[in-house]
């Protein structure tokens, strides 16, 4: 019988965090392993102390590279050893540049594989930037990092997903007074059709997108601000008539009722906060964080590493179990689009 189940490389993320415990707790769920060809990828060490955290034990089967992670599928998840960091270089709940070294090497690895379709997703256990930076990440994110390695040259942002609701973004991890510089017809456009055309690969086959606003009450007609007027608006009617069906611009205080109730699969917001504040009040342990505009799927919990309960088994996996969802379908069309 032909494998045709996407392969999913995991990650156990910062190695002072909930990372370990977490993929943990999610490789115990049975549904996991129906639903792709998992190879994990991290330290033994680690590893191992996750499941003691979690109070679980996974039987995993070894490989020696992500090159033998499809021939090598099977009942049992994989498991590629890396030596990234020693135990005594950890110290639960601190960043520490070493820390963030370890993620970054997992992560190349991962990103290699994927880029050459030896795996077809990645979802990774949440990272610390700061952690990154310490061991020489020079951009702002991983998001920029994941874009620089795999030679991006085209509009990415990020995607924060809470069940069928996704969000994008115009700008994200910059200062609030530099929003406005962010704030072009060019940009609305790319961040609407990227999370439309992500959503269809990720199986909704016709997304209802709509456009907030920047300014309070939509601008008021120009009262409150013309960006509406002047940049949004005209960019929501081009994108009609190129054939991409957005809405909008709609008041950023009232969209996220307009989403709650069902009546759209998407918001494309002006600024970070715009969007986060609304999903995670919406939800904050179900949030994942897709890497939008990547040529492969990476996805991740929304949280962050929660140094504050690492190693309490106190991790909540449901975020983590989403992420890993949408890994798998994205995962698969990324597949099926290898194989056209």
């Amino acid at each position: 019988m032909v494998n045709d189940k996407p392969t999913v490389a995991l990650t156990l993320g910062d190695p002072a965090g909930i990372g370990s415990e977490l993929i943990a707790k999610l490789l115990s769920h049975r549904q996991v392993l129906e639903q792709a060809n998992v190879v994990l990828v991290g330290d033994e060490w680690l590893w191992q102390r996750g499941q003691t955290i979690a109070g679980v034990q996974v039987e995993l089967q070894p490989i020696v590279s992500l090159a033998e992670a499809r021939a090598q599928a099977g009942g049992r998840p994989l498991f590629l050893a890396v030596d990234s960091v020693h135990p005594e270089e950890v110290e639960v709940g601190t960043a520490r540049a070493s820390g963030g070294a370890s993620v970054l090497k997992v992560l190349d690895l991962c990103l290699a594989a994927v880029r050459d379709r030896q795996i077809d997703a990645i979802c990774f256990a949440p990272l610390n930037k700061h952690a990154m930076k310490q061991a020489g990440m020079p951009f702002e994110d991983e998001l920029h990092y994941f874009a620089d390695y795999l030679n991006v040259d085209g509009f990415f942002c990020e995607f924060n997903t809470l069940g069928g609701l996704w969000t994008s973004r115009i700008s994200s991890h910059v200062p609030l007074k530099d929003v406005p510089l962010y704030l072009e017809k060019g940009r609305i456009k790319q961040a609407s059709q990227l999370i439309y055309r992500s959503l269809q690969a990720a199986g909704v086959a016709e997304p209802r997108v709509a456009v907030a606003a920047l300014n309070p009450h939509g601008g008021d007609g120009g009262v409150c601000g013309r960006e509406e007027i002047d940049i949004i608006a005209p960019a929501v009617e081009e994108l009609n008539a190129e054939g991409v069906p957005v809405h909008g611009p709609f008041p950023a205080d009232t969209i996220f009722l307009k989403a709650r109730a069902g009546e759209y699969d998407a918001i494309v917001t002006m600024y970070h906060d715009q969007g986060q504040i609304a999903i995670k009040l919406l939800g904050f342990e179900r949030g994942v964080t897709v890497q939008g505009g990547l040529p492969v799927p990476i996805t991740t919990p929304a949280h962050g590493t929660a140094y504050d309960i690492a190693g309490q088994n106190r991790a909540n996996v449901e975020a983590t179990l989403q992420a890993f969802h949408i890994a798998c379908r994205m995962g698969a069309a990324y597949r099926a689009e290898a194989n056209c």
